[in-house]
């Protein structure tokens, strides 16, 4: 992808023209108070060390299927996951998340949804296959009795303590309503 802006992209070994320090100074307030290196931690790990990469730009990854991309950035990354492609509902919510900036909640919040609704679908997609997930060894509930989990929650200032009676309740009970919808259908079906 070739770059058509006058700026600097990013990606690159170059670093972005800085602007005017009274500018920004007049601008915004309390910029430049760390100007003086001597007032900053961190000057020793800021000095450039040579990598020794042989490029400009890094080459870019190639899409096999059309990637989510972020309103703020003019392209995507030059590398990014293909494990998961989106898929079924979830994907399409994902897609959608990306037409908003990713400085407004609507776009996190889709985002959390997606997860959701993806993990939904897996769940939906192993009662399906015959091959349910175990919920006994997949949660687990059974290091609870095997691994000291429940000797691990008492006398102890555990955070998580505060919310165990939850536990049980968001991991068993889509299983419980599972079981409690198939009975009810094939009662009805007698």
């Amino acid at each position: 992808m070739t770059q058509t802006s006058d700026r600097i992209p990013a990606y690159t070994p170059d670093h972005p023209p800085v602007p005017d320090s009274d500018e920004l100074r007049a601008r915004i307030p309390g910029w430049g108070a760390d100007l003086n290196k001597e007032d900053r931690p961190s000057v020793p790990k800021l000095k450039f060390l040579d990598t020794g990469a042989h490029w400009d730009f890094p080459e870019r990854q190639p899409e096999k299927w059309p990637r989510e991309r972020s309103v703020e950035h003019r392209f995507l990354t030059p590398v990014f996951g293909t494990a998961q492609p989106p898929s079924g509902l979830s994907g399409v919510m994902r897609k959608y998340a990306y037409t908003f900036s990713e400085g407004r909640a609507a776009h996190w919040l889709i985002l959390l949804y997606a997860d959701r609704v993806d993990a939904g679908e897996h769940h939906l997609r192993s009662l399906l296959s015959m091959r349910p997930d175990n919920p006994i060894t997949e949660t687990g509930i059974k290091a609870e009795f095997t691994r000291n989990g429940l000797r691990s929650r008492f006398g102890r200032k555990r955070v998580d303590v505060h919310h165990t009676w939850m536990d049980p309740l968001i991991v068993g009970g889509p299983w419980i309503v599972s079981v409690y919808l198939i009975r009810r259908l094939f009662k009805r079906k007698r």
